[in-house]
């Protein structure tokens, strides 16, 4: 008698979880290449992305959220929020980040937001940074009780551990579907989104502490040939005080921001790259709908 192999399993997976908990480090490790950008500061990812892992027995289609706010209001904040209420509404497995050792009022406020019918696996992020182990298992029975979880994983993204049985568990619940995407098919954003996150990350990364979040980058200029790309991109903040700071003395912050970002479009595009960025003041765009429109946000 024949053995018949096991029905192909394919659905959408949410990662969810309070700001800097580790969606976005998480996102790109199961799927082995940067699609979503991650620094330590709040509201690095604003948009909901898509990344694409295709294995032989399943392919997950994971969609990375903007950290839940509780603190602050504004169109930007009610905006990611609603995509975070949207997304839970339609996928079929969802992952509720939880930082190992940590619970916090923001989430407890994102655990009430969970659909009691769905299909919800804890998982506890950065377990590398946990000293004593031994603590996690009263913690992990402690947050378990608050839920009916299909399953519990503790994870390490930045030490790669525990994500093969991530994805097993995360499989198990899938609904059998034929692939949604092609096999080498990693991301549904375009590389311009893509070159526009990198150069935030940058800024995030090296003036987030000095700079409020009234930042995005949009991308005016790309001429591209099978050998070369140059790209003109301009960073909107909110007041004339944020040029400054974003530019450094002498112009240090972003010939330093802009070198950085180069490198990594370079390889994104696998070919050389120049690159030219520019400041613009929008004052007070994210607190308006149409700004939020005008410069891609959902």
């Amino acid at each position: 008698m024949s053995q018949t192999s096991p029905p192909y399993r394919c659905g959408y997976v949410a990662l969810v979880g309070r700001p800097n908990v580790g969606k976005s480090t998480l996102t790109n490790a199961l799927i082995g290449t940067k699609v979503s950008i991650t620094s330590s500061k709040a509201q690095t990812t604003r948009h909901r992305i898509m990344g694409v892992l295709t294995r032989d027995d399943a392919q997950f289609v994971f969609v990375d959220t903007p950290g839940f706010q509780t603190r602050h209001g504004g169109a930007m904040n009610k905006m990611m929020n609603r995509v975070v209420s949207q997304t839970l509404a339609d996928v079929d497995v969802v992952l509720f980040l939880v930082q190992a050792g940590q619970w916090t009022t923001t989430d407890e406020a994102l655990l009430q937001m969970l659909p009691q019918s769905a299909k919800v696996i804890l998982v506890l992020s950065k377990t590398d940074t946990v000293k004593d182990k031994g603590s996690l298992f009263p913690f992990t029975a402690e947050v378990a009780a608050r839920f009916n979880f299909a399953a519990v994983v503790p994870v390490s993204a930045v030490k790669s551990r525990q994500l093969d049985e991530l994805l097993d568990e995360i499989a198990k619940h899938l609904p059998e579907n034929e692939p949604y995407f092609e096999q080498d098919m990693l991301t549904d954003r375009p590389v311009r989104f893509l070159v526009a996150e990198l150069i935030r990350e940058k800024i995030f990364r090296m003036v987030g502490d000095e700079l409020p979040y009234g930042t995005t980058v949009i991308i005016e200029q790309w001429d591209e040939s099978d050998a070369h790309a140059s790209i003109g991109a301009c960073v909107i903040v909110q007041r004339d005080s944020h040029r400054p700071i974003l530019l450094g003395a002498k112009g240090a912050h972003m010939k330093r921001m802009a070198t950085e970002a180069r490198q990594d479009i370079a390889k994104l595009l696998d070919k050389p790259v120049h690159l030219e960025v520019y400041v613009k003041v929008k004052k007070g765009w994210t607190d308006r709908q149409s700004s939020l429109r005008e410069f891609g946000y959902e």
